[in-house]
């Protein structure tokens, strides 16, 4: 079992910046993939970033540029750095960690980019 916590969601302007986190209750050397999706309401979830083995990285490509995927090894924790956030930024944020074939996620946090 995996448990994420996220964290650092909220509401800002456009072209504002916001850092979310995800703690995982496990090491994250032991997850296979670890990273960020987001839901908008009446859409898909989809991609943001995440951590794939090796530590690569995968950006969706609307995101490339102006999000950034980090991590800190000792906390076991996965940040997502947002910024020149635009309205069509907003969503529902989860973290997600893929280890052994099972996908866990976290309960999710707001963005919400105003005009």
């Amino acid at each position: 079992q995996v448990q994420l916590v996220e964290s650092g969601g909220g509401s800002v302007q456009a072209g504002g910046s916001l850092r979310l986190s995800c703690a995982a209750s496990v090491s994250i050397f032991s997850i296979n993939a670890m990273g960020w999706y987001r839901q908008a309401p009446g859409k898909q979830r989809e991609l943001v970033a995440v951590f794939t083995s090796g530590s690569r990285t995968n950006y969706a490509d609307s995101m490339k540029g102006r999000f950034t995927i980090s991590r800190d090894n000792a906390k076991n924790t996965v940040y997502l750095q947002m910024n020149s956030l635009k309205p069509e930024d907003t969503a529902v944020y989860y973290c997600n960690a893929h280890k052994l074939d099972t996908d866990y996620w976290g309960q999710g946090t707001q963005v919400t980019v105003s005009s």
